[in-house]
């Protein structure tokens, strides 16, 4: 039975394989294919022999059927969320399925946890999983730049273009002498997140992302998650507003329009953009709401304080309507049979903060998943793999 396991997943994976080949933005994963093979199978032997069906039975929900799933990982910061996303992601490689792992925190670390540089904001396969798994970690910087640019270019005329879209542009020409250019010269709060939500809108629409069956988030520590959560409700919100302001204006000055002989082609234009993109923010907003795809997991640590977040940001996910299942206590201490008393009160701590999930009315109804404290430094696919197997069972 294992035999025909194995050869049906390999064959499998010779099929996906044949789909990144289609896809020319992947062609650099193949470079690397015979080590692949190699390590693929060394893993498969592995795992069929150490993990007995049993142990499995929560991870088979998350890993079972081709429609693409999304999970989001996310808490305090320092609580080992981007090691529970990589490992996540490596343990749905192994199981067949096609993953990209996504880093929305502006702080990366996805690089250090896999051992490889995954830096520059593009695709990058990662070395070792069995099927494919590529890790993105989203550029700031280089946004920031492209941002820049967009409002530099021409002598700062790009913010002229954007108001002659709106209809303003009489009005971007009367107040050329501010340089309102020099207004967008640095970027607005939340743009990281802005960049996160162009990103999910790829996914959504790409065709390069259409192999992907797993998509993983490793996002930011909780304030910016959240932010990042609401983004399209209030984008959602704040088009609509200049939708309704820019029909009054072009209505109020339809006659002028008219004698002047000025086109409206653009100005339609930049309403269409607007209402894309409008339409797209509901995309994003109901995929996060999507309770068939999409799954938020909280991770923590067991201390009071980390405790007491993570109910606030369940809280606040619930209030966001964003599906959230599973609740992942991180860095718990095995038993010993040592005296060590710095380890007794450890361990005493971490029952009390224990104890607060079960009477918290926000956290007792997840599903708890205990990850234990590792005496080894979790870096690289091994490392990764040798937790994956302690955490999602």
């Amino acid at each position: 039975m294992a035999i025909l396991t194995y050869h049906s997943q390999l064959l499998k994976s010779h099929a996906l394989l044949s789909l990144f080949k289609n896809q020319p933005s992947f062609a650099p994963a193949f470079v690397s294919f015979p080590i692949l093979t190699k390590q693929s199978r060394k893993c498969l032997q592995v795992r069929s022999v150490a993990a007995p069906a049993e142990a499995t039975a929560g991870f088979d929900e998350m890993v079972s059927g081709t429609q693409r799933k999304y999970y989001m990982l996310g808490g305090k910061g320092g609580v080992g969320k981007t090691s529970c996303a990589a490992s996540l992601a490596v343990k749905f490689a192994n199981n067949g399925h096609p993953t990209l792992v996504v880093s929305t925190d502006p702080a990366h670390s996805l690089s250090d946890s896999f051992a490889q540089d995954l830096t520059g904001g593009t695709l990058v396969p990662v070395e070792g999983p069995y099927s494919p798994l590529f890790a993105l970690e989203i550029n700031p910087e280089k946004a920031r730049e492209e941002f820049r640019s967009a409002s530099q270019k021409n002598g700062g005329s790009g913010v002229k273009d954007f108001m002659d879209g709106m209809g303003l542009g009489m009005l971007a020409e009367q107040l050329g002498e501010l340089k309102l250019g020099e207004l967008l010269d640095t970027p607005p709060p939340g743009l990281d997140e802005a960049i996160a939500i162009s990103k999910v809108i790829q996914f959504l629409e790409s065709e390069e992302y259409n192999v992907f069956t797993r998509i993983v988030f490793d996002t930011a520590p909780t304030g910016h998650t959240l932010r990042l959560l609401s983004l399209p409700d209030f984008l959602d919100a704040s088009i609509g507003k200049i939708l309704k302001l820019r029909q009054k204006i072009a209505s109020a000055t339809s006659a002028i329009k008219s004698v002047f002989g000025q086109e409206e082609n653009r100005q339609e234009d930049a309403s269409t953009k607007l209402e894309r993109l409008r339409e797209r923010m509901i995309k994003v907003r109901e995929l996060f709401r999507d309770t068939n795809s999409t799954e938020f997991v909280i991770v923590t640590i067991p201390t009071v304080m980390a405790i007491s977040e993570s109910s606030r940001l369940c809280s606040s996910l619930k209030k966001e309507d964003v599906p959230v299942k599973r609740l992942i206590v991180n860095q718990i201490l095995p038993p010993s049979a040592s005296d060590c008393k710095f380890c007794e009160m450890k361990r005493k701590d971490q029952k009390r903060a224990l104890n607060m999930i079960q009477s918290d009315p926000e956290l007792s109804s997840l599903t708890l998943i205990e990850a234990p404290l590792v005496d080894v430094e979790i870096r690289g696919v091994p490392a990764l793999q040798f937790l994956g197997d302690k955490v999602w069972k």
